[in-house]
């Protein structure tokens, strides 16, 4: 495993990108945490060089993709990153959609799934409270509003249909991810509750095969 290099936080952003990349995608899943502290330093650093706008040209086919968490500030064991569980999040913005996926890794993926889906608004630009919020416009667009619906269990493909135990999900109180940085292979935000979260794009894994039939009509995402 090649070591963090304590000064990776005075290169120039291409290089940071390129330096936090590499501590996400190091193997077995989970590597990162060993290096949190440098973590959450270029995180904090790339909020301020480059920052996120959903509003700019192509952003929303970016954001549409499968993303697995790498890296996360949570204590909470739900959002633990190790190499026996993969942790992915479904974001499709152009139909209002989103889904947490927690699943075994490999050939045992497809055994069992516990999924929570959603529903996804793009908002318009508002201010966010981030260490980057300073330098970062107020006109920028970063925050995906979420509406949890229905969450469960899903069990393995049987034909054209998939076993899933599902129930309706009652929300309690408003939730939202600040999406701080974003590119084609990374993305960093934040969530209502003030966690950050560090993913990389599955560019192996499909939407189209992953996410449930939708529930209702979804509103598209403006």
């Amino acid at each position: 495993m090649a070591e963090f290099d304590p000064s990776a936080t005075s290169l120039d952003p291409a290089q940071q990108r390129q330096a936090l990349v590499h501590l996400l995608g190091q193997q077995p899943r989970g590597s990162a945490n060993q290096h949190s502290q440098q973590v959450k330093a270029l995180i904090e650093t790339l909020e301020h060089s480059m920052p996120a706008d959903l509003a700019a040209p192509g952003a929303l086919q970016q954001l549409e993709a499968v993303w697995e968490l790498r890296w996360s500030s949570s204590r909470q064991p739900y959002l633990a990153v190790g190499p026996w569980l993969e942790n992915l999040q479904l974001l499709v913005p152009s139909q209002g959609r989103g889904m947490n996926l927690l699943r075994l890794p490999g050939v045992l993926a497809a055994v069992a799934v516990v999924s929570v889906e959603a529903a996804i608004t793009v908002e318009a630009a508002i201010a966010i409270d981030t260490p980057a919020a300073k330098t970062t416009p107020a006109s920028r667009s970063q925050r995906v509003s979420v509406r949890f619906q229905r969450g469960g269990l899903m069990g393995p493909q049987l034909g054209r249909n998939r076993l899933q135990w599902l129930r309706s999900v009652q929300q309690a109180f408003p939730a939202w991810l600040d999406i701080t940085v974003l590119d084609d292979e990374l993305r960093i935000c934040r969530g209502n509750a003030g966690t950050l979260f560090a993913l990389l794009r599955r560019s192996d894994l499909r939407l189209q095969d992953l996410l449930l039939p939708a529930s209702g009509r979804a509103q598209p995402t403006s």
